[in-house]
């Protein structure tokens, strides 16, 4: 959760630099930052989270920084210790390694003395330096995590995941963030745009390391994936999964009726898969969703509150049981078919894989009550 300083009026601006052994540059982003100030007349801090092993705070402190110590690592947690500390009316964000031009900050502040809330400098409206992003990044992971959120939350972002913004201090403090990683980005703008907040996006240009990165592409992408899943699992999981079980179900009733011979058991059988996966893919979905709104990612909908109810999740072990006990009755008749053919030849393959699926499904349905059950265990409002 975001905490701020007590706002100081004689400061307007607080720069907040996250740094991880950044020896070689922070002293360059420090002294672009001061010139700024100096320049536009504008009165403010520098505050860097230091988690370096290096002399990056040294250097910090020696000109004139404010260097913090974050008790936890990662980018998130580095910025959640900074707002502790931060005083100005506008917050700057941006990394220590001086791939952005801290010349912008002006460029930044406009906006929000006009009344936007957010700003965010778009590397792709603007200018990415040869060699400052890998290719994986700037053809396949930025644009299709940003593709991603903006699809599951209606937003019209162009680079999600650009690490230089400035916000009105007011807007921050609406603003419930609280992830550690490099998910953080993500969550102030899904966080932003459902607090309806003013966000402009301005285009900037992207320099180049000189320093190796700490992004771990496939580990930092699979953050951000996995923190929109649970900010909106629904449109993820749950609608695909109804999706694909209708069909499912629709393939196993239609050849079902119209008879399953020869090629028709192996569509029979792909209906059975469908409908499977489907099934467990809305029940992630519904577990995910649970999780969410017990820990505040999301709002109780009406379909969570009848689903979260406690006699919803009796009616649901009711139904599983129901479903377990059935497919046990239809195995136990294949059985009887088979002992009464004097255990000769039994052609029952539809019906077997109808009595599994129902065990399975019933099985399914009995675990999604109990781990439900067991995640709204310290929910107060009788509903667990």
């Amino acid at each position: 959760m975001v905490t701020l300083a007590p706002l100081n009026e004689k400061i307007e601006v607080s720069v907040l630099l996250p740094a991880l052994n950044e020896e070689v540059t922070i002293g360059t982003c420090i002294e672009k930052i001061k010139k700024v100030f100096l320049e536009q007349g504008l009165s403010g801090e520098i505050i860097v989270m230091d988690s370096s092993s290096d002399s990056t705070g040294t250097i910090a402190r020696g000109l004139g920084a404010n260097v913090i110590r974050p008790a936890k690592g990662g980018y998130g947690n580095a910025y959640l210790e900074g707002f502790c500390h931060a005083k100005g009316r506008y917050i700057v964000m941006g990394d220590a390694d001086n791939t952005y031009d801290f010349s912008d900050i002006p460029r930044f502040i406009g906006p929000l003395k006009e009344g936007a809330d957010l700003v965010i400098g778009s590397r792709f409206k603007g200018e990415i330096r040869r060699g400052s992003m890998e290719p994986l990044h700037r053809y396949i992971g930025n644009p299709v995590l940003t593709m991603m959120l903006n699809f599951v939350f209606h937003t019209n972002f162009s680079d999600s995941h650009s690490g230089f913004r400035a916000i009105r201090r007011l807007a921050l403090e609406k603003l419930n963030l609280d992830s550690g990683g490099m998910e953080f980005a993500s969550e102030m703008l899904i966080r932003a745009s459902r607090e309806k907040l003013v966000i402009t996006e301005i285009p900037i240009t992207y320099y180049s390391r000189v320093t190796p990165s700490h992004l771990h592409s496939f580990a930092d992408g699979w953050r951000h994936i996995r923190f929109v899943l649970l900010m909106r699992p629904i449109p993820f999981l749950a609608f695909p999964g109804v999706f694909f079980a209708g069909i499912g179900f629709s393939l196993m009733m239609i050849f079902y009726i119209t008879g399953i011979e020869g090629s028709r058991l192996h569509s029979f059988i792909l209906g059975a898969l469908l409908l499977l996966g489907g099934t467990q893919g809305l029940f992630m979905g519904i577990l995910i969703s649970t999780y969410s709104v017990v820990h505040g990612y999301q709002e109780k909908s009406r379909l969570m509150k009848m689903i979260m109810n406690y006699h919803s999740l009796e009616k649901f072990l009711v139904f599983g049981g129901v479903l377990i006990a059935f497919g046990i009755f239809v195995g136990a008749y294949i059985i009887y078919r088979w002992v009464v053919s004097s255990f000769g030849e039994l052609s029952e393959i539809s019906t077997a894989i109808v009595a599994l699926l129902l065990i399975i499904l019933g099985m399914e349905v009995f675990f999604l009550s109990i781990f439900t059950s067991m995640m709204l265990l310290n929910e107060s409002n009788g509903n667990a």
